[in-house]
């Protein structure tokens, strides 16, 4: 089967994690893959596989992310069986990419929490299915949307860095040691893009009203355009000795293993990458409620979903897990690291994914006959 993804920019985003993620695990299963993406480089370009096609639309980075030279004839002179859109600037032109390739079949997917750009929304009407990564993301595609049910599949995120190992094994000390993290510090990490909607902000607030007596250390990773921002409140507010920013991290493992709790505070999501690896790693987490974050993990016995904005409760919930004994711990490790790792397995998401791709373009060959 000839497979088409289309994506933006191999920016260091979750979702562009998961298009190389599944770019590569339709060729290892004997598709011929081709990935579009309309600006050339970005961090994760490396990470394709070498039998996925990768070709970029514009000839040189124009650093403009909606600008698609050529899309149109690059897609029909694939001729794909199946195209999958990763990310909003992409399913903006699926429904164009449907009207040309009118035998193939265009998979728009909703991975998003953010209101939907009118291109977008005219996509929903007119593709001939949708993916989407969780069952309150499906839920709103039909209720803001009003797409039918049955024109949607539900297929969550896949791990990007499967686990092996023990959750809650011996943490990497040497990081701790490097952050300054005394052994009996509990560390609150949040792994994730510096945008707004991340709100990595409120993190810093929350953490700034921890009891006196709790030794903690915040680590934000990632890159972006809130990252200054960010850096200049922890300035602010004295906390340059316990809010560490590690950068943007090819492989975020080693931190999920030296931290204690999973935090996110963002208002904008539909499924949480950072969260799902989190939690297979057997960090319990506590986050804000956005959609689909209970998807996640299961609230109340691997973590917390906190009202939004409650900061007192948010801060409740982290002392409880700080102060929690180490049998404790271990439990909350393994129960989070086996809903995780069954939930979110690689293997069977993309399965999923070609079950679906054979069941359309079937449907698309009995059409046409």
């Amino acid at each position: 089967m000839k497979i088409l993804l289309l994506q933006d920019h191999l920016r260091s985003g979750g979702t562009e994690r998961q298009t190389v993620l599944l770019a590569n695990a339709f060729a290892s299963a004997g598709h011929r893959v081709r990935l579009l993406t309309l600006r050339p480089g970005g961090p994760l370009a490396s990470s394709l596989a070498t039998d996925v096609e990768h070709r970029a639309l514009q000839p040189f980075d124009t650093h403009l992310d909606w600008f698609a030279p050529g899309l149109r004839g690059a897609a029909a002179g694939f001729d794909p069986a199946i195209v999958l859109c990763m990310g909003r600037i992409a399913n903006c032109y699926a429904g164009g990419l449907q009207a040309r390739l009118p035998r193939a079949a265009v998979i728009a997917t909703m991975r998003t929490g953010k209101s939907l750009p009118a291109k977008f929304r005219a996509s929903l009407a007119t593709v001939r299915h949708i993916v989407a990564n969780s069952a309150e993301a499906c839920d709103h595609l039909g209720s803001a949307y009003g797409v039918a049910r049955e024109r949607v599949t539900v297929i969550h995120n896949s791990l990007v860095f499967p686990p092996s190992g023990n959750p809650g094994a011996a943490r990497h000390d040497e990081i701790r040691r490097s952050f300054g993290a005394k052994p009996e510090a509990t560390v609150l990490a949040c792994v994730a893009m510096f945008r707004r909607e991340k709100n990595q902000r409120e993190l810093i607030e929350i953490a700034a009203g921890l009891p006196a007596d709790l030794d903690w250390q915040l680590w934000l990773a990632g890159e972006g355009p809130e990252l200054a921002a960010c850096k200049a409140l922890a300035a602010q507010r004295g906390l340059t000795d316990r809010v560490k920013f590690p950068g943007w991290l090819a492989d975020p493992a080693p931190i999920y293993a030296a931290a204690d709790i999973a935090v996110h505070a963002s208002w904008s999501e539909s499924l949480s990458n950072f969260l799902i690896e989190a939690q297979a790693r057997g960090l319990p987490a506590v986050v804000y409620a956005a959609q689909g974050m209970a998807e996640c993990f299961r609230s109340g016995e691997t973590g917390w979903v906190i009202p939004r904005d409650d900061r007192a409760a948010f801060r409740e919930a982290v002392v409880k897990l700080a102060r929690a004994t180490p049998a404790e711990r271990q439990a909350l490790a393994a129960r989070a690291a086996a809903f995780a790792r069954e939930s979110f397995d690689p293997a069977r998401q993309v399965q999923a994914y070609l079950e679906l791709f054979g069941r359309l373009a079937g449907d698309a060959t009995a059409a046409r006959a």
